[in-house]
Parts: C-alpha cells; sequence; structure tokens
C-alpha cells in the first residue's frame, strides 16, 4: 500500500494572482490541491481542513473493529431531480464522504480487511466509479475517473462502476462478512430516475443496490451485518481536524448573520424575509463557506412561532423580532445558528427584552453544562433547560402560575439540542440518553413562543425567541468550545451593533477568496 501522508503547510502569506488562469495539467471532478489551489492551498488534503492520511486514519479506525475477511459497502449519492433536466445539487452520501473525501455521483466504496495483523498491508480501499467519458462531461462536467480515484484518493483497487457485478462477486469469493445497509429499503420503492438520469449517466446508479443484492444472494458464503451504527458512533467524536473546520464554519456564520442585525441600523436595512434568506445565502458564501447548509428559518414576529417556518415570505415590521435560523456549509461540515434580535433601531421594547433574557440565560446555563466528566446527557440538559426557562419565566408579570408541564407543552415545545457534523441532525442513531463525552459537537438551543392565546399575558403574546450555538463538549467544564461564539447574542452588544450599522471587524465585508483553516 502508498503510504499517505500530508505535505507541508505553505508560508502563512501568499499572494494570489486571479487575473490570469494558469495551464491546468490535471482535470477531476471536485477541487483537489492541484486544480483549486485557493480552496486547498496545503499539500496533502482531500477537503477543507481534512487530510488525506486523516482519511486513511478513519478507514482504519473502522475496519479494526471488524473481523478479519471483512468488506464495507458504501453505496454513494446520486444526482437528483426536481422536475424534469432540473437537478438539485449534488449531496454525496455522508458516510461514504466520511470514510473517502471523495465527493462525486454514483460510484461505490468497499473497503476491505485481509487480516487482523494491525498492519497497513491489512486494509486495501477498492474504489468503483464512473470512467471519464468525453461525451458525458460536455455536459456534466469533468470526472475524476478511475485515475482520479487512484492518484488523488488513494484508492488501493480501481475499477469502472459498470462492473460491480463481477468485481463484487471476486471480492466476496475470498472475504467472509459483508457490512452495508441497502438503501433501496428505506425508498419504499420510489424510483427517482428520470429520462434525463438516463441520458446523461451510463449507468444509473439507483440500480447499484439492487445488484449488490443479486450479488450477495448468489453469494451464500458471508454474513451480512448493518455498519451505519459503527460509522455513527466513530462519527460522533468529532477530530481536532473536523473541529476546526466547524469552527471557522460558525465563525463565518457567525459574522454573516451579525451583518444581517447591523442592517438594522444601517442606511440601507432589509425589508422583506425573503431578502434577509438571501443576503445571509450570499454572506456565508462570501465569507468563505460553500453554501447554506439548510433551508433557513427567517421570521418576522409571530412567524416565529411556527418552529421550522420556511415561508420567509412576509414582511419584516419595525415594531417587531426578527428570528433567524440559519448556518453555512464548510466541507462538507454544517453551522446551525438562531438568533432573535429587534427590527427597530430603538432596540428591544421592553416586553422582547424580557422573553429574550429568559431564553439567553437558559442558553448559556445550559451551555456549562456541556462537559464529559459532568456525567450528563442531552436529555438530561433538555430537563435543566425546562426548569431555568419555567423559574425565569416566573419572574415576568403575568407568568406568576407557570409550572414546567406549561412551558414544555406550550412555550417550548421542541428539543434542547441535537448532535452536529455532516449533517445537520449529526448521527441520529445515537440516542439523546448517552452520556455525553468530549469531541461531541451539539447545539444548544432554548427558546420561548408564547402563543396568540389568553391563557398568557397580552404584552408577550406573539413574541417567539430561540438562542442556538454550536458546542464541542469538553473532557472539563474549562475544556467546553462555543463555536458559535463571534455571533452575537447579550441584549447590549445586539444593540450598539444596530446602532452602529454595521460590524466594524477590519475585513468583515470583503469577499474570501483564499481558504485557511
Amino acid at each position: 500500500m502508498r503510504s499517505i501522508r500530508a505535505g507541508n503547510v505553505y508560508g502563512s502569506k501568499r499572494c494570489l494572482q486571479i487575473e490570469t488562469r494558469p495551464a491546468e495539467l490535471f482535470s477531476t471532478g471536485q477541487p483537489t490541491h492541484e486544480t483549486r489551489r485557493h480552496y486547498l492551498p496545503e499539500p496533502g488534503y482531500l477537503t477543507p481542513g481534512i487530510s488525506a492520511l486523516e482519511y486513511y486514519d478513519r478507514r482504519a479506525e473502522l475496519m479494526a473493529q471488524l473481523p478479519a475477511k471483512s468488506i464495507v459497502i458504501l453505496v454513494g449519492n446520486q444526482v437528483q431531480f426536481s422536475s424534469g433536466s432540473v437537478f438539485h445539487e449534488f449531496q454525496q452520501d455522508n458516510d461514504l464522504y466520511y470514510l473517502t473525501g471523495w465527493l462525486e455521483p454514483d460510484s461505490v466504496a468497499i473497503i476491505e480487511k485481509t487480516l487482523n495483523t494491525g498492519s497497513d498491508e491489512d486494509i486495501a480501499l477498492h474504489m468503483l466509479v464512473p470512467t471519464k467519458n468525453p461525451a458525458v462531461e460536455l455536459w456534466e462536467g469533468e470526472r475524476s475517473g478511475m485515475q482520479g480515484a487512484y492518484d488523488f484518493f488513494n484508492a488501493d483497487y480501481v475499477e469502472d462502476i459498470n462492473k460491480i457485478d463481477r468485481y463484487l462477486d471476486g471480492l466476496l469469493k475470498k472475504n467472509e462478512y459483508v457490512y452495508w445497509d441497502d438503501k433501496n429499503k428505506s425508498k419504499s420503492g420510489v424510483n427517482n430516475s428520470s429520462k434525463f438520469q438516463t441520458f446523461f449517466n451510463n449507468f444509473s446508479v439507483h440500480k447499484i443496490p439492487n445488484t449488490i443484492n443479486e450479488t450477495l444472494k448468489n453469494s451464500r458464503n458471508c454474513l451480512i451485518r448493518s455498519i451505519k451504527p459503527t460509522i455513527a458512533k466513530q462519527r460522533s467524536i468529532k477530530s481536532p481536524a473536523e473541529i476546526k473546520v466547524m469552527h471557522k464554519a460558525g465563525q463565518i456564520s457567525s459574522r454573516a448573520i451579525n451583518k444581517a442585525i447591523a442592517k438594522v441600523g444601517s442606511d440601507d436595512p432589509i425589508h422583506t424575509e425573503k431578502t434577509l434568506s438571501k443576503y445571509l445565502d450570499y454572506q456565508f458564501v462570501k465569507g468563505g463557506c460553500d453554501r447554506q447548509a439548510y433551508i433557513p428559518v427567517v421570521a418576522s414576529g409571530s412567524n416565529a412561532l411556527i418552529i421550522h417556518y420556511t415561508r420567509n415570505d412576509d414582511l419584516l415590521y419595525k415594531d417587531e423580532m426578527v428570528f433567524v435560523d440559519a448556518g453555512g456549509k464548510l466541507g462538507g461540515y454544517c453551522a446551525d445558528i438562531s438568533r432573535t434580535w429587534p427590527n427597530s433601531p430603538k432596540g428591544f421594547t421592553p416586553e422582547q427584552k424580557d422573553i429574550y433574557q429568559v431564553v439567553l440565560n437558559a442558553n448559556k446555563v445550559c451551555i456549562d453544562q456541556c462537559f464529559e466528566s459532568n456525567q450528563v446527557s442531552l436529555n438530561d440538559i433538555h430537563e435543566v433547560s425546562v426548569k431555568v426557562l419555567t423559574q425565569e419565566l416566573k419572574n415576568l408579570p403575568g407568568f406568576g402560575l407557570i409550572n414546567s408541564g406549561d412551558v414544555s407543552r406550550y412555550l417550548y415545545p421542541h428539543y434542547i439540542g441535537h448532535h452536529l457534523g455532516l449533517d445537520l441532525h449529526d448521527i441520529p442513531s445515537v440516542s439523546r440518553y448517552q452520556k455525553l463525552k468530549a469531541g461531541n459537537v451539539v447545539t444548544i438551543e432554548p427558546g420561548v413562543y408564547v402563543p396568540k392565546d389568553d391563557k398568557w399575558p397580552k404584552a408577550y403574546q406573539g413574541i417567539g425567541v430561540r438562542v442556538e450555538d454550536d458546542i464541542v463538549v469538553g473532557k472539563y467544564s474549562k475544556d467546553i468550545l462555543n463555536l458559535t461564539s463571534g455571533c452575537v447574542k447579550e441584549v447590549e452588544d445586539i444593540e450598539s451593533l444596530i446602532r452602529s450599522g454595521k460590524v466594524t471587524t477590519p475585513g468583515a465585508y470583503d469577499e474570501l477568496v483564499e481558504l485557511n483553516i
């Protein structure tokens, strides 16, 4: 097996010349250091912040948990069509991406463990990918092809995806255990293919699980087991490199939301939810993210009472608050931030400030719980959030008789948070009752949403607030890291930002051209 090592880091300062495109010696279907040095400035890195060595180590860690003569089959995603020839932005299967860094469609990765000696020679990566095809690439763009999978992504063996049945059959004959999860089982027989997919792709990847199933049936040699729970457990503990990428995504997203808050007091305020939604999307990308991590919530006034309000088609009224749940995505990793602010240069009204401070206090108390030696689960922290919100609300006029059941049923109907990573709601198979461990990344997002109902004090009706941060669980209290601490949330900081009408951090409004993590 070839030796895989991250290259040396360049100097910290570079001079990019973007007037003239340099000659290209390689063509690949996704960014590489050789083809997109502004995006991957350091050699030895396959995706932002993650080296080829780390991807190899992830595969080695996974396979160390499996017996000898095992193969893990990971089926990549295909391009999804929304209507006719209109396709969605491609999203790779996150397990395959986590273990390889490969971002191209219609592909399968197979990881093989031959012996149990602990040697590098025990583990092999097989990549089955579409071959380079000039006719297809004329329409769809460049592909890395089989040679690219070998040269750039460190596959030990490569083959044409069209030959998966014969190739897999050969692997089954020399192995005893097969780990894979049939994607077709979760699709209820729905076929997402279209005539355009058939036209553009010489092999329709939706057939791959069927082909694998048929090959496995004919083999009868191997024991078949699920691999998803094992990968989920591994993915739940983020490496230092992953945390750096997520921190960068959090910093970029935080600054974008700060700019949106500042717009309230600027000479050019935003007047509609949809414009604010697109403004955030633009600022995420301008700041260095690849795209937004999910469809954002941008809610004016009582629209915030809808937990997942994504219509984003109302006006932003000056006497109301703006609630935003949004974040950027970088190198596959998501940021997830919620903030609420007054849409008035005068700042919060007394009632708005009351509810906001209740939620902010709960947010801070719950963040302080996020360390491993505290021996708490997400569910434990949720119980803390309910207790704090109940105590804080009792101090407001008209809420004196409220109890925790009222809070959970009517005012705070969602959970305190979730794991975060390559998926927005990362690794859902990990129980919320499991004790948190150092390296987990979770969201902490308490909220209060006061219905328009006479059961509640009139002055507070229609106010919805959520304050959400992305937290790296520490070993001890001192080790907790807030990835989104750069996003203002104290009342005085929000009002100060609105009064200034701009973010004053040097370079805050510059376009990030070269990505350094």
